[in-house]
């Protein structure tokens, strides 16, 4: 497989990833603020999908079309971290699916060297490839996916990719328990 097609890879198995951490949960779970800076599930899955047709897209002289309010200027800062109560959860999901076909777009008609210009980085930087694109992408969806897959764990439990995941022990709740309260010890005794 060559590189292209590897990161390509790498970043649509991301995409499809962090959709699934909303599966099965109500519109309060996937809203719910989980950190002081109120990072959430389907604010997660907004976040990514915008920010993804502007690097495969404006970046590349290839606009989406597609109005993003939350990201014009003079929108409230973060507005693409949280979804509204009138945005719905089936909007956002189209965003991220319309995001990835136009991205993909990008990502099979141009070659690796591509060249692009990120605006809104620093003038020394903003300078790029469609391959450093591509790089920064697959970083910024997983570090993304990951963040989800603590909030999913915090709100029911759910870890990894779920109780098949080849990753993660097999454990009861009970077990769960144990390991953690081990884990708990550890760091109380070196916090001493």
């Amino acid at each position: 497989m060559d590189e292209k097609a590897t990161l390509h890879r790498y970043l649509s198995v991301a995409r499809k990833e962090l959709l699934a951490k909303l599966d099965g949960l109500n519109g309060y779970d996937i809203r719910r603020p989980m950190t002081p800076t109120g990072t959430n599930l389907l604010g997660l899955v907004k976040h990514v999908a915008s920010v993804q047709l502007d690097y495969f897209g404006e970046v590349f002289g290839r606009p989406s079309g597609r109005e993003l309010p939350w990201l014009a200027d003079g929108a409230e800062p973060d507005a693409d971290m949280w979804v509204t109560a009138e945005e719905s959860l089936e909007s956002v999901v189209e965003l991220h699916h319309f995001s990835a076909a136009h991205s993909d777009a990008t990502i099979d008609e141009l070659p690796l060297d591509a060249p692009g210009v990120v605006p809104w980085w620093s003038e020394e930087k903003r300078n790029v490839t469609l391959h450093r694109i591509l790089v920064h992408m697959v970083s910024e969806t997983a570090q993304h996916l990951g963040h989800a897959d603590i909030l999913r764990e915090l709100i029911d439990g759910l870890a990894g990719k779920g109780p098949e995941d080849p990753n993660l022990s097999r454990r009861s709740t009970e077990e769960w328990a144990l390991y953690r309260a081990r884990i708990e010890a550890a760091a109380r005794e070196a916090g001493k």
